[in-house]
This record gives structure tokens, sequence and C-alpha cells, in this order.
């Protein structure tokens, strides 16, 4: 065995237990939705859709409004805490330990495992850049360094998809803090509207000097800013100004999903380059 899984329900001292009588890889979960059953072993995902919640295919009904039923009455639906929606008596908050890393860099572990699967690119993009850049910072240049950085590293995790963050079980067993027993929805205060296309995907299209050809993945119109957050993890923003189709028709808004945009860009942007909007406020 190369490498051993820990599992998320382990404390800061067990893992410094289990590190100081194991020689082997340890690898430990740092960052996304915690499941509501020990160590993931949720059958309800199986039993109520046939996706697999071991095999990275969970629908998280966990987070789905619960009413209580009697057997006899099965049509009599009883609600225990609940709004319009329903209840959220299983709905953890999502673990983030990137304010922790100093405190795990002491104990030596082999890997971090970040949340991926069935997420949005914008999501795995933004996550992996903040824990790759704060791990490169705390290792080659001190936690002194470390904490200057976090809060635009923590504001940068507030800009994906995500629920409240919490620390898990890392200081102990979580609290009703560590729940939120009010709503299921997720903290989505940035859209995910397009990503720079590759030479390749853009080699039948025309090119023309400070313009780029993206792939829209979400609504968005001229006069609105967009930020960028390139492959390296830079992030920037501009305001839209001019659109064309691929017909070379100027267009106001991008409406259609996947729908090939080439947008005026005030430099030069790599492919695979990700634009997001902060989302728009209802009225």
């Amino acid at each position: 065995i190369e490498r051993v899984v820990l599992a998320r329900e382990l404390t800061l001292e067990e893992l410094r237990e289990v590190r100081s009588k194991v020689e082997g890889g340890l690898e430990i979960f740092i960052h996304g939705a915690m499941c509501m059953s020990y160590s993931g072993r949720c059958l309800l995902s199986n039993y109520l859709t046939g996706r697999d919640a071991n095999r990275g295919e969970c629908t998280q009904p966990c987070r789905w409004g619960y009413s209580l039923v009697e057997e006899t009455r099965p049509e009599q639906t009883f609600p225990i805490e609940e709004d319009e929606r329903g209840t959220y008596v299983f709905n953890s908050h999502d673990l983030c330990l990137l304010p922790h890393l100093p405190l795990l860099k002491e104990i030596d572990l082999d890997s971090y495992k970040i949340e991926g699967r069935m997420k949005s690119i914008q999501y795995v993009a933004s996550t992996v850049k903040v824990y790759r850049q704060a791990i490169d910072t705390l290792w080659d240049q001190g936690e002194a360094a470390f904490q200057e950085k976090l809060p635009q590293w923590l504001e940068e995790m507030d800009k994906v998809s995500h629920r409240d963050y919490s620390a898990g079980f890392l200081f102990g067993k979580p609290g009703a803090s560590s729940h939120n027993l009010e709503s299921s929805h997720y903290v989505r205060d940035y859209d995910f509207v397009g990503v720079k296309l590759s030479d390749e995907k853009a080699s039948n299209c025309e090119v023309e000097e400070n313009t780029a050809w993206i792939e829209q993945r979400n609504y968005f119109k001229r006069g609105e800013v967009l930020e960028v957050l390139t492959p390296q993890g830079i992030s920037w923003s501009f305001e839209v100004t001019e659109m064309w189709d691929t017909k070379g028709e100027p267009i106001e808004a991008a409406r259609h999903a996947q729908q090939k945009i080439r947008m005026a860009v005030p430099e030069e942007i790599l492919p695979y380059s990700i634009f997001r909007r902060a989302k728009r406020e209802k009225k």
C-alpha cells in the first residue's frame, strides 16, 4: 500500500497520531461538500435515484426538503422545522480547511484532496488555483506571507458555488453551527459565463486583433463587467463593449447555450481562460 486516504471524521490530534505511526503516504479531504453519512457511506442517492454516491455520482438527496409521513396516512405530511420548501435536517456545511493549512503543514501529510467530481470547470479551476497558491506561499515563503494573502484567497473561494464553510471534524465533533437547518441553497455570487476557445477550436473562426473567441456558458450582454481567470491563476476585469456572432454580425447579448462569440478584449487572453460575472441582484 503506497497511500491511505484518511476518513474526514478524524480530528487534528487524530491526524497527528496516525502520522506518527504510519510511514506510508497519507491523504486527507480538505475542501468540498460534506456527506451527512459516516465517511460518505450514504445509500440515499443509490436508493432514490439509482446513482451511487461511492462512485462519484451522488445526487445529494441529503440537501432535499423532507417532511414526516405517518405510515397509515401516506398522503398527509407533517413538517419538521420547515420553510415553504421543507426541512433540512441532513444539510451540512461545506468543508474548507484553507485557513488551517499551517496546522496541517505541521503534520507532514502527503496529499490534500479537493472535491471535483460533478463540479463545473469554474469551480475546479478557482478552487485548485487558490489552494495551489496558498500551499506554495506557505511552504516557500512562510506563515506570515500566507496569513497576509489569506483574506484575498478566502474572497476568491466565496466566488465559487458553495454552501457556508466550516472546518468539519478538524477540531472535534461538529455542532449545530456546522449545519444549515434553514435552507439547502448554494451561495452563488458569481455566474460562470464563458470559456476562451483553444486555438484548435477557433481555427475556423475569423480572428482579429484585440478580440477573442469564447464559448458561452451563461447569458451575458454588452455593458456588463466580466472577470477573467487565466490558467495561470491571474484574474482581471473588463467591460464588454462589442460582440459578434460567427457570421460577423454585431450582437447585444450572448443568449444561446455554448454559442461561439467573438468579443472585443483589452489584452490577449490565453486559451481555456474562464469568464465570470458578479451575479445580478433580482428586482
